[in-house]
């Protein structure tokens, strides 16, 4: 038998301390606590399950110093800081039960509706608030459980009485004293009440917009919420009295999978649009994948117009995949425009808007004398993706953006514009190269572009004098062939590769042309133009057939781009000799490398050396991704 561990004295006095904090609400005990050294406390702190330090927390007293007087020989006194926060203590318990690759980011940027845990983190650390995002995540697993039994129709009991299982309860006291405790332990309504005030991002579905649940969080101070299925007017009563709850704090509002009225939407609207000195401002509106019951509308409803023309806060508006119609799209924008409104994002995108800005190109030619009118001047994204539109939409879109003059993103993705819309844009392009601060993002995916079209585009931004710092255009057939060509006709094309090398080396820093046929003879000529260095720190060639020749291109490009990060060269049918020239090239590298994906090539159905595997490592972390081998018989498919 193995040698048992005894525990010490310490030890022992701690596991009954820690049992005694749970078991009862003894406000004087913790106060007792603290006036243990400084290394006592400590190891008591990290000892303690999360509501065993909450209620240490609780018990802090309000006359204790945060500084001890402490001493060091024999009359020397010293004061130093003592920290009684626990900000490392709730940091531990928060990775501990969401490890980084389970966790679900609902903080709002400035400049998106999402961001990720790595944001969340960088933010809650610097704010040393990880108690309070502890709290907030319990509360979410709390709220999702108690969705998931209040949904069903045969439930016909109150909300608060709703039990949270010992799957969630176990992290909170992983001795489980919680079952032995008093009834209200493992009600939702405790958990509420306990918790609420540490709530500032919630996720809600519409069980849970009643006015049940605006009691039980009416110590929350919401800053965002994210709303889904909201369709009745019982949800949206609901949502109006938290909103109300909360509007000196509320500064986002998403919803998702929801059925408006005109009523239903002022309403919301109406109280978003609250003025008060003690209240913020809304900053983030978003309405997705949703459905407005009355359609055809002849004008916006009033409440949407005056959040969107007194919104003085709002920065991103999100009107995304809710089957708009184009008037209602005009509509939006040409308010915005009028009210000069200080918003940052806009994004239509996923609506079928086509003509949605043809007045602009008639309006372009009666302007005032002056030549003043209103303008965009916040505006830095805007997201047009999927909108189905056409030529004649980019050349009324050219007139529009007179009005965004420091545009930064614009996204025309999966748009049929063709060769002839990137022609309507080249003179605002041009006009655009003269500034200094030009765009700094322009994705143009799927949008049925051939060579003749993207080999203009990339002259003209290619003098401009501050370069371009991000250019997606993948999914375009770029590549010489052309159906009906002819063999002679093929030979003597001109390849994409070639303006593609030379735009490389221009000082762009991403660049993504996914599936865009450069093939093995694009990959020798863009290697071939490699002759100075490159800016480049992200690239995705995936998709591109290239063989061989994408692994020596690759092997040139980490010659003279010492800042590349990331690249992505899935489905290429590559060989397995291709890791060779690979390895010698990922050896050559500065180690700023992190990733280089090869997954769905020829060579990861083989058999391959991992003591040759192990040379594809920068700074002593594997930079190499590949996918699994396949089956002997199964097919090799470039697309996933």
């Amino acid at each position: 038998m193995g040698e048992v561990k005894v525990p010490s004295l310490v030890a022992l006095c701690i596991y009954s301390i820690r049992d005694e904090l749970i078991k009862v609400d003894n406000v004087e005990l913790s106060s007792v606590l603290y006036q243990l050294p400084t290394e006592l406390l400590e190891q008591l702190a990290q000892q303690l399950p999360p509501l065993a330090l909450e209620k240490l927390h609780k018990g802090k007293s309000d006359i204790l110093d945060d500084y001890e007087l402490l001493t060091d020989g024999v009359d020397n006194k010293r004061k130093r800081k003592r920290y009684l926060n626990f900000e490392e203590e709730w940091k531990n318990l928060y990775e501990a039960r969401w490890p980084p690759c389970c966790r679900f980011c609902k903080n709002f940027k400035s400049k998106s509706f999402t961001g990720s845990a790595k944001g969340k983190e960088v933010e809650c650390e610097s704010t040393n608030d990880w108690q309070q995002m502890y709290w907030e995540a319990h509360l979410q697993s709390c709220l999702d459980n108690t969705a998931e039994l209040a949904i069903f129709p045969s439930f016909d009991s109150q909300i608060s009485e709703i039990e949270v299982p010992g799957s969630i309860l176990k992290y909170i006291d992983h001795r489980g004293h919680i079952s032995r405790l008093t009834y209200d332990y493992s009600k939702f309504a405790y958990h509420c009440q306990q918790f609420g005030a540490y709530a500032r991002h919630l996720r809600l579905p519409n069980v849970l917009c009643v006015e049940e649940t605006c009691l039980l969080l009416r110590n929350a101070r919401l800053e965002s919420l994210d709303l889904h299925w909201i369709k009745s007017d019982e949800h949206v009563e609901g949502l109006c009295k938290l909103i109300s709850q909360n509007y000196r704090s509320l500064k986002s509002i998403k919803f998702m999978h929801c059925k408006f009225t005109v009523a239903s939407l002022n309403a919301i609207c109406d109280l978003l649009c609250m003025h008060s000195p003690q209240a913020l401002g809304i900053q983030h509106f978003s309405i997705k994948t949703s459905s407005f019951l009355e359609n055809d509308f002849p004008t916006l409803p009033a409440g949407l117009v005056s959040l969107l023309s007194s919104g003085r806060s709002l920065s991103s508006l999100c009107l995304s995949d809710n089957h708009l119609p184009r008037h209602f799209a005009r509509m939006v924008f040409d308010t915005l425009v009028e009210a000069s409104s200080s918003i940052i994002v806009l994004d239509l995108s996923e609506n079928n808007i086509t003509g949605w800005l043809s007045h602009f190109k008639w309006k372009n030619s009666i302007t005032e004398p002056s030549g003043t009118y209103n303008s965009l001047t916040s505006l830095k994204e805007l997201n047009l993706r999927n909108c189905n539109l056409q030529t004649d939409d980019v050349d009324c879109l050219r007139y529009a953006l007179v009005h965004i003059p420091n545009l930064e993103q614009l996204d025309l993705s999966d748009n049929p514009i063709e060769n002839s819309g990137i022609r309507c844009l080249i003179p605002y392009f041009k006009e655009m190269s003269r500034r200094d601060f030009p765009l700094v993002e322009l994705k143009l995916e799927s949008c049925e572009l051939t060579y003749v079209g993207v080999s203009e585009l990339l002259e003209t931004l290619s003098t401009w004098r501050k370069p371009l710092n991000s250019l997606s255009i993948g999914g375009n057939s770029l590549g010489r062939f052309v159906k009906g060509m002819q063999l002679d006709d093929f030979l003597r094309s001109p390849d994409i590769g070639t303006p593609l090398g030379k735009f490389i080396c221009g000082g762009i820093q991403v660049l993504d042309i996914e599936d865009i046929g450069l093939g093995s003879i694009g990959f020798a000529k863009a290697g071939g133009e490699l002759v100075k260095e490159s800016k480049l720190q992200s690239l995705n060639i995936s998709k591109n057939r290239g063989g061989t020749e994408t692994a020596i291109f690759l092997a040139k490009l980490f010659s003279c781009a010492p800042d590349l990060t990331t690249v992505n060269a899935k489905y290429n049918f590559m060989p397995a000799e291709s890791l060779s020239i690979l390895s010698s090239a990922v050896k050559a590298t500065k180690g700023k490398l992190e990733k280089l994906d090869l997954s769905g090539n020829v060579l990861c159905g083989e058999a391959l050396d991992l003591s040759f595997l192990a040379e594809f490592k920068v700074n002593g972390y594997s930079v190499l991704e590949l996918s699994p081998p396949r089956a002997l018989n199964e097919p090799y498919d470039d697309d996933p």
